[in-house]
């Protein structure tokens, strides 16, 4: 069986490295220009370069994303951006613009070009006029069947790769192309800044009543008529597998990193698994189901993958996130004294029980003995976030990439 690559996203350098470390294959990001995450925390070119290098050590690839449907105005800074990308040497830009294509052909032709979801890719014909074009990779539009899928990896050239998400957030608009945000609020999401309108709470109101709401009763909470759950695919790797997708990736470049650490992780495993052995894959079944429920989202569903999806793809009672988890920063070096520097990200105290989540899967559980920052004051809990501290805890040591996670009470 042909091995898929893990494609995994970051928001940042820090976020990077937690994928490379947990699974990735190849990490997808965004500069500070012309993609479409402009809320992520994004690459300065320092960092792009820095976490380019970090990737390539460790043998993963880095694919940058430039994706906006670009007005004439754009163009001038296209070609600059280019030209500095040419000079760090991502593997791959992801591209939704033919005239986008055509400056990254011109400027920098020994990057692979990626076609981006963004331009609704749904039929084998508009893969072939790409792969003519001199793409290496299209990425399909989320609304394809695995059958759809199938047929597509039939009439493409073997060398011509396909990408399907298989996990994240899922846009009711066509392929993501969505027009109510600019509508709503003037904020274009196809130029990187959408205001997610998808997730608000709607009621209808008739012609010639106005100012008269009359909500589509699903409980006592309204409806939340276009909000849908997230893709997971966890179940289904043989089917990806078999339908020959090139490319298996995940969506969330605003996701943190214990977000990132943790569908990694659990997806790494699982196409290993199965890879070595479908019988290893289904028996470890309930620990991915379980790993996967431990980071952030709003119910599952598996999409377009097995036909038109119904009601049971929607959420019509709440668009808040489920949590399990509450991320408390990652492992940094580890002094001659056993203590672990972190950059803390979420308040914990002394006395607390909190975990190390470990790439190899293990999740073992440590108590926190000591907290001293910087200036070697000790303090009984760390309330402010991204202080720079130095933690003793009881139990296994940690390793540097480890994620520091504290269980909630409220999490069964």
């Amino acid at each position: 069986m042909k091995r898929p690559e893990l494609l995994v996203p970051a928001s940042s350098l820090e976020v990077l490295k937690t994928a490379v470390i947990f699974g990735a294959d190849a990490v997808y990001i965004g500069g500070e220009a012309f993609g479409l995450r402009a809320k992520a925390k994004n690459f300065s070119m320092e960092d792009m370069r820095e976490g380019i290098a970090f990737a390539h050590e460790h043998e993963v690839k880095v694919y940058v994303t430039a994706n906006i449907l670009a007005h004439n105005r754009d163009l001038a800074g296209v070609e600059a951006y280019f030209r500095e990308l040419r000079e760090i040497g991502p593997d791959a830009l992801i591209i939704a613009d033919p005239g986008v294509f055509q400056i990254a052909k011109r400027v920098c032709p020994e990057i692979e070009r990626h076609i981006s979801t963004q331009a609704n890719n749904t039929n084998y014909e508009t893969y072939r006029f790409w792969h003519e074009l001199g793409a290496k990779r299209v990425v399909s539009a989320r609304e394809l069947s695995m059958e759809e899928l199938r047929e597509l990896r039939a009439n493409i050239p073997e060398d011509m790769e396909i990408e399907t998400f298989i996990h994240g957030a899922m846009c009711i608009s066509y392929s993501g192309r969505c027009l109510l945000s600019n509508y709503f609020t003037g904020r274009d999401a196809n130029q990187g800044a959408c205001t997610h309108p998808c997730r608000w709470k709607y009621a209808v109101m008739e012609e010639t009543r106005p100012g008269e709401y009359m909500p589509v009763y699903e409980n006592e909470r309204g409806t939340f008529i276009f909000n849908s759950k997230d893709l997971c695919m966890i179940e289904h790797i043989p089917d990806l597998v078999d339908a020959g997708i090139d490319s298996l990736k995940i969506e969330g470049r605003m996701k943190t990193a214990l977000y990132v650490a943790t569908v990694a992780r659990t997806y790494r495993k699982a196409i290993d698994d199965y890879l070595e052995s479908p019988k290893l894959y289904q028996e470890h079944m309930p620990w991915y189901q379980e790993q996967i429920s431990n980071c952030t989202y709003r119910q599952f569903t598996t999409g377009f993958f097995y036909g038109k999806p119904g009601a049971e793809t929607q959420i019509y009672d709440s668009n808040t996130y489920l949590k399990e988890y509450t991320y408390l920063g990652i492992a940094g070096e580890i002094t001659p004294q056993g203590m672990c520097r972190i950059e803390q990200r979420n308040k914990f105290s002394v006395g607390e029980t909190i975990e190390i989540m470990k790439p190899d899967g293990r999740n073992p559980e440590v108590k926190v003995k000591r907290i001293v920052n910087e200036e070697g004051m000790e303090q009984e809990s760390a309330p402010h976030s991204k202080q720079v501290l130095y933690i003793e805890l009881e139990g296994e040591t940690p390793e540097k990439y480890d994620i520091l996670r504290r269980k909630e009470e409220n999490a069964e």
